[in-house]
């Protein structure tokens, strides 16, 4: 049996299809001063699959998976796989000034306490998060249905990373596409000027695919667009896994030069056009 959280409902059908399995009714509203009600609707049995994105508003979300995953347990239920498809409060899973929170860590307690047995989550922010769970935790990727959707869409591409630190993610889509990855680096040619061009590609005239984990803002991508313009890029594909896309940032990424914006339905926007139903799925099915 699937239950479908709030922020999650189309891709937790979505599993339920490539599964050939049950999707649970939940019952989820407001009262008016905001708190979450919650009401699981069809006869729970063990071995339950919850699927709850924890993005924006990531307070909320959070609190309906915790009212959910309690409720499940207070029935009984112990087996209770929990797929997290993006994972909020990922940013900082370590303390990096005296004083702070490590505000992953701390979710990861909260999950673990409302009765999750086991967690999926795709492309965490650090994959050092999966330790800290006491339960075992996967992390999936979703490079190769990114690749899948490259492959049907652009014609002999150049996937390049917006910087060094998604070059994996780039190197990843290329080894399966057996196409060239390149990412943009900065050289300083003085203390004033700082020059950003591909390390080791010419992408003039060429297709290019900028691949990316997260896009919040925008800013990273839109920079990436406007260099890759400069050298002379013929037409811009944007593609990421997780497309928070907060304010104007997709406004601003077409203005930047950009074709297409694509991401996966992790998280519910307007260019969430590559699902990872069938990559859950297959994870679940084989059961790690």
């Amino acid at each position: 049996m699937i239950i479908g959280g709030s922020s999650s409902q189309k891709l937790a059908a979505n599993i339920a299809h490539e599964m050939d399995d049950v999707l649970c009714p939940l019952e989820s509203r407001k009262f008016p001063d905001g708190e979450r009600y919650i009401r699981i609707k069809g006869d729970v049995e063990e071995g339950v699959i919850v699927v709850q994105s924890t993005g924006y508003p990531q307070d909320e979300n959070l609190m309906e998976l915790f009212l959910i995953l309690k409720t499940i347990r207070s029935m009984g239920i112990t087996n209770i796989r929990t797929v997290i498809p993006y994972f909020g409060y990922g940013r900082q899973e370590k303390r990096f000034n005296p004083g702070e929170a490590v505000s992953a860590d701390v979710v990861c307690d909260l999950i673990q306490y409302a009765g999750a047995s086991e967690v999926y989550s795709i492309n965490l922010h650090e994959n050092s998060i999966c330790d800290l769970f006491n339960i075992p935790t996967h992390n999936l990727s979703a490079m190769p249905t990114i690749a899948q959707y490259v492959a049907d869409n652009v014609d002999d591409p150049v996937i390049v990373a917006p910087d060094k630190g998604a070059l994996g993610f780039a190197q990843e889509i290329s080894n399966l596409l057996n196409c060239e990855s390149d990412y943009l680096e900065k050289i300083r040619i003085s203390p004033e000027k700082v020059e950003t061009k591909p390390k080791n590609l010419d992408v003039d005239g060429r297709d290019v695919v900028i691949i990316d984990d997260i896009i919040s803002t925008g800013g990273t991508i839109v920079n990436a667009c406007g260099i890759l313009k400069e050298h002379g890029a013929r037409r811009i594909v944007v593609s990421c896994v997780h497309p928070v896309l907060v304010e104007d940032a997709l406004l601003k990424i077409f203005a930047a030069g950009a074709h297409d914006v694509v991401g996966t339905d992790t998280l519910k926007s307007e260019v969430s056009n590559v699902s990872v139903a069938s990559l859950v799925a297959d994870a679940l099915k084989k059961g790690f």
